[in-house]
This record gives C-alpha cells, structure tokens and sequence, in this order.
C-alpha cells in the first residue's frame, strides 16, 4: 500500500513539475482542481519538490527555479494572488485625477488597477498610454468611450506586454502625468527588476517620459528574484503594496524609497500606513 501513494505522489509530482515547465508558475486551487486531490495534498508535493530545490514556493502556489530568466504566462498571473492585486489595485486610483495623462505598464497587478480605474469616476477624461494588450482591450471593451487609450506598438512577450525599440520610439515622443508599473520582483538595496531585458527597458522608457513614477506590487515580491533592473529605489516616487510586507523588508524599503504604502488586507483592521522618506532615512508622516 505505501509502495503504492509513493508511486502516485510520484505522478502528481511529476505533472506538478511538468505545468511548472510549461506555463513558469502554478497555483495550488488549480492544481487541486486539476489533478482531482485536496489543496493540502499539493501543498504537501510542492514543499516535498521545494526541499529537493526543484521549484521555489510562493504564496498560493509555486514557481519555477529557472523563473529568473522566465516569465510566466498572463494567464497562469492572473490567477495569483488575486486579493493582495485587487487591495493595491484599489488604493492606487486615488492617485489618478479626472482628465490626467498617465501610462499603464505590463503585468498582472497593472490590468487589475487599470480595471478598477475605468470602473471608477478618476477615470473621466483619461488620456491612457500602454503596453499592455489587455489593458488596452479593457479601454475598447467601455462602453463609455471617455477615456483615450495610445498603444506602444512593439513586440509581444509572455506578459501580453509589447516591448523593445518601436515601443520605446513612440513612448519617447509622449509625456504623461504619472506611470503605473508592476515588477517581477524587488531587490534591496538594488531596486526593481524584470525577467525580460526588453520589457525592463521599456518600462524605463515609461519613466523617462512620466513625472511621477509610482511601482504596484505585493509582498511576495521581495522573496523574488530577477534578470534585469528597470528602476533603482530613488527613481521611484511612491511604491504601494500591502501590509503583509515583513517589517524588516518594510523598514529597508521605506529607507530607501521617497514614499511606501502599506494597504491593509483586512480595511477594517486600519488605515494605510503611508510614509516617506526626507533622504536621510528617517520616516516622515
């Protein structure tokens, strides 16, 4: 009988490892659809992989060890980490006033702000710069045509991004307001990083045209690793994340960065924690 689940966590394991290859991340709901067993079985099968160094775990689910040069599919993204995008997402569009020009980079946690941006009354007026397929297909799917939407051109990655030098030509020509980018992970002391050198180069040019910078990521991303650096600390204005963010990480970043928010997951355990940075290091209320 023990031969026997041996042979079949074998199995599972290896078509655990098998979606990893294909698609660079998995989620534990998916998986337990998928393969038919409970989420604590694959949570079992991904921590047995993660201690031979097979995969990496992240929450909700697992990453592949080679993702840092590979990125996941949009679609496998999306489906991560819903609640902690759709906090930040939510915080982040009192930052975008009625009729401002902003642009709205590639990535998962960029699609759901942008989706609760032209669901909400700041959108009115909005002319809006992207490089993002889906976040342009959301513009044209409104059935109130208020908000003007300017594609890159470019070519597409994995992230549905359009990226590289027609892309970077015609973000050079613009100027918006404010950019809003996600990141694949965050590095300290370093900054912010991408596993596409062309996205990671377009998303420069984005800042480069743009007077505020202001970075959308959860916590998770601080246990993560990429290739290529879009953005050093000090090139970024504001970075909003949640307040799952460890203390320590917390407190390095707000050393170095003009201004970091805290949202709360739960709201009715607080407010935001918003502070900033006067350049010395100590925290400004």
């Amino acid at each position: 009988m023990c031969d026997n689940v041996r042979m079949i966590s074998s199995q599972r394991q290896h078509l655990i490892l098998n979606r990893l290859r294909t698609r660079g991340a998995v989620r534990i709901t998916a998986l337990s659809k998928e393969l038919g067993v409970s989420a604590m079985t694959i949570r079992r099968d991904i921590a047995d992989l993660a201690d031979k160094g097979l995969l990496k775990r992240v929450h909700g689910g697992a990453v592949t060890t080679s993702s840092l040069l590979a990125e996941p599919l949009f679609s496998v993204k999306s489906q991560m980490d819903m609640g902690l995008k759709d906090t930040i997402a939510r915080h982040a569009i009192d930052y975008v006033s009625p009729g401002d020009v902003i642009a709205i980079g590639g990535g998962t946690t960029a699609y759901v702000f942008a989706q609760h941006l032209l669901e909400s009354r700041q959108c009115a007026g909005v002319t809006l710069l992207t490089n993002s397929i889906p976040v342009a297909e959301l513009v044209q799917a409104m059935e109130s045509k208020d908000v003007e939407v300017i594609v890159t051109g470019g070519v597409i990655t994995r992230s549905n991004s359009l990226v590289g030098p027609i892309a970077d030509k015609v973000i050079a020509s613009l100027r918006v307001n404010t950019v809003f980018l996600g990141t694949h992970s965050v590095s300290i002391p370093r900054g912010f990083l991408m596993p596409n050198s062309l996205e990671a180069a377009t998303d420069m040019a984005l800042m480069d045209i743009a007077d505020r910078t202001i970075i959308l990521t959860d916590h998770t991303k601080w246990s993560c690793t990429s290739l290529s650096l879009f953005a050093s600390f000090d090139q970024v204005d504001t970075v909003i994340t949640d307040d799952q963010l460890d203390q320590e990480s917390a407190e390095a970043t707000r050393s170095l960065v003009k201004r970091l928010v805290l949202v709360p997951v739960n709201p009715e355990e607080g407010q935001s924690q918003d502070g900033a940075s006067d350049g010395s290091g100590d925290q400004v209320q």
